[in-house]
């Protein structure tokens, strides 16, 4: 990709002078973290297209920072599938198949529904009240149709929920299985607002049947909320 198209490509990540940035959660304070965050952004929002090389010194000029943070970042999300490494160029974003992404579905249920019917059993139901903030957040992003910040609110209630089962090893590999699951997209996916509001619903609907200890609906629920909708 030449630097013109590469920096066309990646305007979207930097706001604008004067322009409020985006309500996200806390981001980290180091360069490397910040370029992170950005980068991830980009991937969640489609700016960042799939089957197109990127090049450490281009985005490096882009966002005003010497080239290593930025491969020390593109490192860490080749690590998490998200690129590629191409010797002598740069970092090529993956592409994502429909049945890469059901695979990813297959085995997140595989993982999570027997922890969801087993929470579902032994947490209090009152207890499950305490995390309807965290599916809010969710419903307003997807409102909004700001899918970075709802995949962001998306992973964090996961995350909440799986936390209850005491497991950490278990909410790390859940949740790194999450985000191959929500970036990149899928080649010739699209995001429609409808489909987060859709998906953000499911998550009020599965803390009822938690609370109400129905196991026959919460397991339904999660392997319906696995379907790569988004």
């Amino acid at each position: 990709m030449e630097q013109s198209e590469a920096r066309a490509a990646m305007e979207p990540l930097m706001p604008s002078c004067g322009a409020p940035a985006p309500r996200r959660s806390p981001r980290r304070h180091s360069v490397r973290g910040q370029i992170l965050d950005a980068l991830r952004d980009a991937l969640a929002g489609g700016e960042l297209t799939p089957g197109e090389v990127y090049s450490a010194p281009v985005l490096a000029e882009r966002f005003g920072v010497s080239p290593t943070p930025v491969r020390e970042a593109m490192q860490q999300l080749a690590g998490e599938g998200a690129v590629e490494v191409v010797p002598n160029r740069g970092f090529r974003v993956a592409r994502r198949s429909e049945r890469e992404l059901a695979e990813l579905a297959e085995v997140r249920a595989l993982l999570e529904v027997p922890v969801m019917l087993s929470l579902a059993e032994a947490v209090a139901p009152e207890r499950w009240a305490g995390l309807r903030p965290f599916a809010e957040a969710t419903a307003a992003a997807a409102v909004r149709g700001d899918r970075a910040a709802y995949l962001e609110s998306d992973r964090t209630f996961h995350q909440t929920v799986l936390g209850l089962a005491g497991n950490q090893q278990l909410v790390i590999v859940a949740d790194d299985l999450h985000r191959r699951a929500q970036w990149p997209l899928a080649c010739g996916r699209a995001t429609r607002t409808a489909d987060l509001v859709a998906d953000a619903e499911e998550h009020m609907a599965l803390l009822d049947a938690l609370a109400a200890r129905d196991l026959d609906t919460v397991e339904s629920l999660t392997r319906a909320h696995f379907a790569p909708t988004v």
